[in-house]
């Protein structure tokens, strides 16, 4: 499947979708997240986190490199934003092999720890409100899942 778009025009919104995904997700789902910043990416990651029955209150992991929550499926929260130029390993093959969903932000700068297999979505800023959201599927999982999102749409 080639990329599917949608643009947002709420952070509910936003968020909505993000949940919807979340259904789909299993343990070993990685989805990278890329965009500047206030673009959408830890909206998208507490829609998610809704939808995997995360109860805790979800915050950008910037200062920690890795949060992880509990909830129906445990989701492992990453920000890679501190790792550019960096080539250190902090375990990622635990997160992104272990029991969790592993949601990565900034993913570019630790690419080469990432499976090939995922679900890259990119966030591009319309104005204060709307976002448009780009999924990029990697794998026949992933092009299953954005093929619901895009009939949901729909």
């Amino acid at each position: 499947m080639n990329a599917f778009e949608i643009i947002t025009n709420s952070e509910e919104e936003t968020k909505e979708i993000a949940t919807f995904l979340a259904t789909f997700l299993e343990p070993n789902d990685v989805i990278t997240l890329e965009g500047d910043l206030g673009t959408g990416k830890t909206t998208f990651t507490k829609g998610i986190a809704k939808g995997l029955g995360v109860k805790r209150e979800i915050t950008s992991p910037t200062f920690t490199i890795v949060k992880e929550y509990e909830g129906n499926i445990p989701l492992y929260h990453m920000d890679a934003y501190r790792l550019e130029h960096s080539e250190e390993d902090i375990g990622f093959d635990e997160y992104f092999y272990g029991d969790g969903v592993s949601v990565v932000e900034w993913a570019n700068f630790v690419d080469e720890f990432i499976p090939n297999e995922r679900l890259m979505i990119k966030f591009e800023r319309i104005d204060m409100n709307q976002r448009i959201i780009r999924f990029y599927p990697t794998g026949k999982r992933y092009n299953a899942i954005v093929k619901q999102i895009k009939e949901y749409r729909n």
